[in-house]
């Protein structure tokens, strides 16, 4: 039963998908939070406020990705006014367009969200809503991590979205790197080759084997594991400065990566791995250390 005046907050990690090799079926949650609330209310329409990341870039109306995935998400949870009137406010601090899951961040939240409204007092579906997420993104690198929280491994079969939770090291830490640049993740995804060499891919295969063993048991190999073929070498002319910088921190020992489509750079390992970053200039980039991230919240409803 639906009714004005109710009041759901929701908490969604930022997320860095692929690692390197595990091009659209490997992420994580990063400790980086964003922060949205509805409330419903009689009157018709959205009312949106926004401070933080994209408050003066994102859409204040109903096409804002968050509304559009509240309202689908009400209809497929069976909400009987998913047209309802409402307020949303939201506090960003995941960077849009950088390969933070700033897409997937903002899908989780309102699928979320619409969960609260529709289902108040029931501890959300993580699975369904994952199903959900995955059908509006279209893969599940960034969707699962920000929906179920830590490293993932995931993927889709026979229509159906499967998981698997990786156990990272509690000595491996996260650096991330990231620029003013902005890339759009269809332009990265448009310079792909529909196919790559057989050596690549075999190299691929192995680098993204691994990571797995990296992150979860042996990270001494985490540089040899975050190597990639099939996709950052073919997105280097979209952002110059992050495939520079990574190249110099890789020289350096430092295992790093482009942050899903870029252009954040992504450093991971131990602490004395991480520290041979000091030598690298990363002037140009905003530099923030991160531990691994949880799971989306549903924080509170009433």
């Amino acid at each position: 039963m639906s009714s004005s005046g109710a009041t759901v907050l929701v908490r969604v990690p930022a997320t860095s998908a692929n690692l390197g090799p595990g091009y659209d079926c490997m992420g994580l949650s990063l400790d980086l939070w964003d922060e949205v609330t509805v409330t419903t209310r009689e009157a018709p329409g959205v009312n949106i406020t926004v401070t933080g990341e994209g408050h003066d870039t994102v859409p204040h109306d109903e096409s804002h990705l968050v509304v559009t995935t509240l309202r689908q998400g009400l209809v497929d949870l069976g909400y009987d006014r998913p047209d309802i009137g409402l307020d949303l406010s939201a506090r960003n601090r995941i960077p849009h367009s950088r390969g933070l899951g700033s897409s997937a961040a903002a899908i989780a939240s309102g699928l979320f969200l619409a969960w609260g409204l529709a289902r108040p007092g029931e501890d959300p579906d993580r699975d369904l809503l994952l199903t959900m997420a995955t059908a509006i993104e279209g893969h599940p690198d960034n969707a699962a991590p920000a929906i179920l929280g830590g490293a993932q491994v995931a993927w889709v079969q026979d229509g159906q979205v499967r998981h698997i939770r990786l156990d990272v090291l509690p000595e491996v830490s996260f650096r991330v790197h990231v620029p003013d640049r902005h890339v759009p993740t269809a332009l990265a995804r448009h310079v792909l080759p529909v196919d790559v060499p057989r050596a690549d891919a075999i190299h691929q295969v192995l680098a993204s084997t691994l990571l797995v063993t990296a992150l979860t048991s042996a990270p001494q190999h985490l540089l040899a594991a975050t190597r990639d073929w099939i996709h950052q070498p073919y997105r280097r002319p979209l952002m110059p400065e992050s495939a520079d910088l990574m190249d110099r921190l890789r020289r350096a020992g430092v295992p790093a990566v482009i942050s899903g489509a870029g252009p954040t750079v992504l450093a991971m390992g131990t602490a004395e791995m991480l520290a041979a970053a000091r030598s690298v200039d990363d002037a140009g980039f905003m530099v923030d250390d991160l531990s691994l991230g949880g799971a989306a919240q549903l924080v509170e409803t009433r």
